[in-house]
């Protein structure tokens, strides 16, 4: 459809820039592809067709013949139709944002067991006060044996299990808010 409307004198189609922005934005998401492990491209809405293709550019290593591979795939991505796209895209990004919480949620109970290793009651009292569905007796025990472990320098094993034991709980709080903000919307 190129040309302009005879009636309105308006061009009819994207103009060649638009186009050529809408092919480089393929061949990133492309490279993006390429990039992702084998277990993690499974998991992507990714057509049967475009799986070879996404496969032998992988397995390429030569630097030219890669770079060709990888303009080969962003020509039979963009021959997929638009949604298609749109999904990888969406569960690519999904995919970050989840691997971002979940770092931040293991960071979070990483302090909170350096809290109560550290502060002992008063901190087991403020997680008390912020979870209190948490089991006080259990996580005092396992506090004292992390302890114990670490004066006698014998293996983390209450240590690793204060923090499972922390991690579940945060995880636990965090899908109930989450299952909360869905039922508001």
């Amino acid at each position: 459809m190129r040309g302009r409307d005879p009636e309105t004198g308006e061009f009819l189609g994207p103009s060649r820039t638009q186009q050529r922005g809408e092919a480089l934005e393929i061949r990133s998401l492309a490279e993006k592809l390429v990039a992702l492990p084998t277990a993690q491209l499974a998991r992507l809405p990714i057509p049967e067709d475009l799986m070879p293709h996404i496969v032998e550019t992988q397995r390429i290593t030569s630097h030219i013949a890669h770079k060709r591979q990888l303009q080969f795939l962003a020509k039979q991505m963009r021959r997929e139709d638009d949604e298609v796209l749109e999904a990888i895209r969406d569960a690519m990004d999904e995919g970050g944002e989840a691997a971002r919480r979940e770092t931040a949620l293991l960071h979070h109970a990483e302090q909170w067991r350096d809290r109560l290793l550290a502060d002992g009651d008063a901190a087991l009292a403020d997680l008390l006060e912020a979870f209190p569905q948490a089991d006080r007796q259990k996580l005092r025990q396992l506090a004292r044996n992390a302890s114990e472990e670490r004066a006698k320098n014998k293996p983390p094993r209450a240590f690793r299990e204060l923090f499972r034991e922390v991690r579940e709980l945060l995880a636990d709080a965090s899908a109930a808010q989450d299952g909360d903000e869905d039922d508001a919307l």
